[in-house]
């Protein structure tokens, strides 16, 4: 029996998985400690009563696609209207060499992904789902690629497998990036910092920390800390900011909307969420360059992450779960191919391009995070590495601003071009 669901009760259920995620995330530790989105593990078992009604009694449900689809437009456009090309020059080389090492690993990964699929008789387009799409985009890239991937490419299952996918890279990100920065730690011979210290270690701390105050000073906030990363902080807003945020939400979504027509049939021929995300870097920087606009990003953030999570909410209770039957042998075979890459490539490439020294095992421990999970992992997994050691002011001004907006540019380009190639 096919139950219908208009835009009204698909917002109510969608909060009301909210609720329930939030609930879970508070009582079970493990969903805590890895930092399982608060959709993700409410969406996740809403998924599993709809399959059970679904084996049970026969019962499927459509929900409102055009909701689940302008939340997601104003995820990816939160994006851009929050990607301020102004702080690389913040961040000086190492932000742009990070970006860089970043970049060659997407690559490296949707290689990895492709391959292996081909390899185990899968459609390469899965190891696109099994690679960037889910692993670095996380599960907003994850649900919003999964969608293009079914109704352009006729890819069976993908939406249920990138959530799925994506799921497993925050958990194994929360796994691997500790190990990785406390062996190479290990490798210099530095020692976890002693609860008693020394004059001349308290004065170095405090010089780090003064250094890393001054930054924050120098930037004018520590906004960049504040994103996607920490969804759940309190930010002040007013009604006028709102709207004027709204107007901003508008015009990325209307330049979607209108660019998604116009390259049509042509080389430039996006998703609509990429051009959304690309207006909203475009509107950001000509704003904030051209006319010294002072944007108000506590609005951009809290509307960004509002809009996530109901798209979430909504995508998972669209899953089908029993698309993944014939799938989950190889597809757990190339995610364990694709966590001993990311361990190798943050060992060898990040650690040693990054500089070789305690800054870069911190980062190569938050490349571990995000590369295979999201940022929230990241953070995490530094914050394991700087309790024990010593605090890393560079890493933790770094990864934030690459990994909650430089990546999602950077892959969405990927992904373009890989979609693009005669598999």
């Amino acid at each position: 029996m096919e139950v219908t669901l208009n835009g009204y009760y698909t917002l109510i259920l969608a909060t009301l998985v909210l609720l329930l995620g939030r609930f879970l995330v508070k009582k079970i530790k493990f969903l805590e400690d890895f930092n399982i989105p608060e959709p993700v593990a409410g969406g996740l078992v809403a998924a599993a009563i709809v399959y059970a009604l679904n084996l049970v009694w026969g019962y499927s449900f459509t929900f409102n696609q055009a909701l689940q689809t302008a939340t997601m437009l104003m995820f990816f456009a939160s994006i851009g209207l929050s990607a301020d090309f102004g702080r690389l020059k913040a961040g000086g080389s190492p932000l742009l060499i990070f970006t860089i090492v970043v970049s060659v690993f997407i690559i490296l990964q949707d290689v990895v992904g492709v391959a292996m699929a081909s390899v185990l008789g899968l459609d390469p387009l899965l190891g696109l789902v099994t690679g960037s799409i889910a692993l670095t985009g996380g599960h907003g890239t994850a649900g919003a690629w999964g969608i293009v991937l079914e109704e352009q490419y006729g890819v069976v299952g993908a939406t249920t497998l990138g959530i799925a996918a994506a799921t497993y890279g925050l958990v194994a990100g929360g796994l691997v990036g500790g190990p990785v920065a406390r062996r190479l730690i290990n490798k210099m011979g530095l020692k976890p910092a002693p609860v008693n210290a020394n004059q001349s270690d308290v004065e170095k701390l405090a010089g780090k920390q003064s250094l890393y105050s001054t930054k924050h000073n120098e930037d004018g906030d520590n906004r960049h800390e504040e994103m996607f990363e920490k969804p759940d902080n309190i930010r002040l807003i007013t009604a006028s900011s709102t709207i004027e945020s709204l107007a901003l939400f508008a015009g990325a979504l209307a330049f979607a909307d209108l660019m998604t027509i116009v390259a049509q049939g042509t080389a430039f021929e996006l998703p609509t969420f990429v051009w959304a995300l690309a207006g909203g870097v475009i509107i950001r920087n000509a704003l904030t360059m051209v006319f010294n606009f002072d944007m108000f990003d506590r609005a951009i953030d809290v509307i960004g992450n509002a809009s996530l999570s109901l798209f979430l909410a909504m995508a998972l209770l669209s899953l089908k779960l029993w698309e993944l039957t014939d799938l989950a042998g190889p597809v757990l075979i190339i995610l364990l191919v694709q966590t001993a890459v990311m361990i190798a490539y943050a060992y060898f490439i990040t650690f040693r391009i990054m500089g070789k020294d305690y800054d870069a095992a911190v980062l190569a421990a938050g490349h571990c995070g995000f590369g295979m999970g999201a940022t929230p992992t990241a953070i995490a997994n530094m914050q394991a590495v700087t309790d024990r050691y010593l605090p890393s002011p560079k890493a933790f001004l770094i990864v934030p601003m690459v990994g909650a907006f430089f990546v999602d540019i950077v892959n969405a380009t990927v992904l373009q071009i890989f979609t693009k190639l005669p598999f």
